[in-house]
């Protein structure tokens, strides 16, 4: 059996410029990294938004698990499962984070034969979009801390900075460090830490921004301190944002490659869905809708977290709307969250199964609440009984959806026409509505409470000390009538990730309340996430290798 890699290796690449003619977008209006991949200029952008809207297809998932969903895959799968059926489809993808490649999750191009391409640079440095987002992040912390060094004339207090510097790699070393050590001439000394590159606000206001003056904008509204007397410190007060701009006008362009079946793929931002808003951008976004009759894109790991980001932050900041919903989810999945131990998840257990399909049930009820037909991908494993495929289908029908078995992992396009009839038959039936989770001038804590009880189906929420210093400070700086983000483990509903299945009953604890002000959107941390992800025992970095031939293997 071939791995990912060997899979991606194998397969003929149209040069890109053939794509991006099937795409409707000439040639004048590429900038090439290499042969198969490219950026897509601003002009192209404006010349898009004159078209008709097609129709948006949003792809989420049941809660991760150790057994995998594959949503990405499947996002891929239906992109060519619809051009198989003659529609004009584009796919709209986050760029992978180096964390995860190099750590333990995996990348982010899909696997088997539905994968997009070139998979090692897209898994790897792809276009350098997300070196610019650190160093634009990096260049103003290090102007934070020169204004300090030389006077101070903002007078921020040097206890209250919370502009974060970051990096794309999992180093749980640089949680909390100590810095301007040394002697005067090396700094102030003070506390700080690092944050992953994808959880940076920077990466938030990439994705969300319209165009480089909107881009401009949004970082000079980037709250990175307090004064001393409690207001707040703006990026644009020391003069950052223009510079931050510069180095992000290649990263603000939406990156464009094709799937194993020249299906075209735009890929662009890379935001983490348990610790930021988990979608990519807006303008990637609205390019596939209004170049293709069908768009499809995906939000980050379940439901709960990347849909629910997706419908009330992306959603309402961009205007996009969904015509569908589709919830992969596996038969593996499913008994895990009915508690079955890993290495056990190939038995047939049914009784585990009917336990754990809850937790699909929840998502699909959640899906349903903001307007929008639901259709549910399972993605099929060698492993799979009929018993159980079927449970899963009849479970589906007690639930009011279709459910389709899907093989694209392992066929392709050819795998998910099924799943693309399922879809279309869906938003011919029933005409999307959008209503989210909250009403955006309600209180913060009313705003949380809502996502808690309705969408994670708790008790309520449960606010530290700290975190109600940080929503009454919001309050009396005008700064609360905004979305809310929510931060915290993506394994379960609630906020501890060892209750799985369909938890009741629980609340949810609210630790830290912050402000993404050019983002757009409040972050509120939940449980025990960070934002600095660590290494787990033993990395995937140690199978990567390259030969002499500069052919990369171990990349999954």
């Amino acid at each position: 059996m071939l791995s990912d890699i060997e899979i991606a290796q194998g397969a003929e690449m149209y040069h890109i410029r053939d794509i991006a003619r099937k795409a409707g977008i000439p040639e004048e209006d590429l900038e090439y990294y290499g042969k198969y991949k490219a950026k897509i200029s601003a002009e192209a952008i404006r010349e898009a938004e004159k078209k008709e809207d097609g129709k948006l297809i949003l792809v989420t998932a049941i809660n991760p698990t150790p057994a995998g969903e594959g949503k990405t895959t499947v996002t891929i799968g239906l992109g060519d499962a619809m051009s198989r059926l003659g529609k004009k489809t584009f796919i709209a993808l986050r760029e992978p984070s180096l964390g995860p490649v190099f750590g333990v999750k995996g990348g982010a191009a899909g696997g088997g034969y539905a994968q997009v391409v070139p998979m090692e640079d897209i898994n790897l440095h792809f276009t350098g979009d997300m070196h610019a987002i650190t160093a634009a992040n990096n260049l103003l912390a290090a102007m934070i801390d020169n204004h300090i060094q030389k006077g101070n004339l903002l007078d921020i207090d040097v206890t209250n900075i919370v502009w974060k510097r970051c990096l794309d790699m999992n180093d749980r070393a640089l949680r909390n460090i100590v810095i301007g050590m040394g002697g005067k001439i090396n700094g102030i000394p003070r506390q700080d830490s690092f944050m992953i590159t994808v959880a940076s606000e920077v990466m938030a206001v990439l994705c969300l921004a319209n165009n480089i003056d909107d881009l401009k904008e949004r970082l000079g509204e980037i709250i990175v301190a307090y004064t001393r007397d409690g207001e707040p410190v703006y990026a644009k007060q020391l003069n950052a944002h223009g510079a931050m701009a510069a180095l992000l006008k290649d990263a603000i362009k939406p990156n464009i490659v094709q799937t194993l079946e020249h299906t075209p793929c735009f890929i662009h931002g890379g935001p983490f869905a348990n610790i930021a808003h988990g979608c990519n951008s807006v303008q990637a976004t609205k390019l596939a809708v209004k170049l293709g009759d069908y768009a499809i894109t995906e939000a980050g790991f379940g439901a709960d977290l990347g849909a629910e980001k997706f419908m009330d932050i992306k959603c309402r900041m961009s205007g996009l709307r969904p015509s569908a919903v589709v919830i992969v989810a596996t038969v593996k999945a499913l008994k895990y969250n009915g508690g079955v131990a890993k290495d056990e998840l190939k038995e047939e257990n049914l009784d585990a199964l009917n336990r754990g399909i809850v937790n699909l049930g929840k998502h699909i009820e959640n899906m349903q609440s903001f307007g929008t037909p639901v259709v549910v991908a399972v993605n099929r494993f060698a492993t799979d009984t009929d018993a159980e495929l079927q449970a899963v289908i009849d479970k589906c029908a007690e639930y009011g959806v279709d459910c389709a078995l899907c093989e694209v992992f392992a066929k392709g396009g050819e795998g998910g026409t099924e799943l693309a009839k399922y879809v279309l038959d869906a938003i011919d039936k029933q005409e999307a509505e959008y209503h989210p989770v909250y009403d955006i001038e309600d209180t913060i804590e009313n705003k949380l409470n809502a996502i808690v009880t309705k969408i994670y189906g708790g008790s309520g929420v449960v606010f530290s000390n700290k975190a109600k210093k940080a929503i009454k400070r919001l309050e009396e700086l005008g700064l609360d009538k905004k979305p809310v983000c929510v931060a915290k483990t993506q394994y379960s509903l609630s906020d501890n990730p060892k209750l799985l299945g369909r938890p009741e009953g629980f609340t949810v604890e609210i630790k830290t309340i912050r402000i993404s002000n050019g983002a757009g959107f409040i972050v509120a941390e939940a449980g025990d996430i960070m934002t600095m992800p660590g290494l787990p025992k033993t990395p995937a970095a140690e199978k990567i290798d390259i030969d002499e031939n500069s052919v990369i293997s171990g990349l999954f």
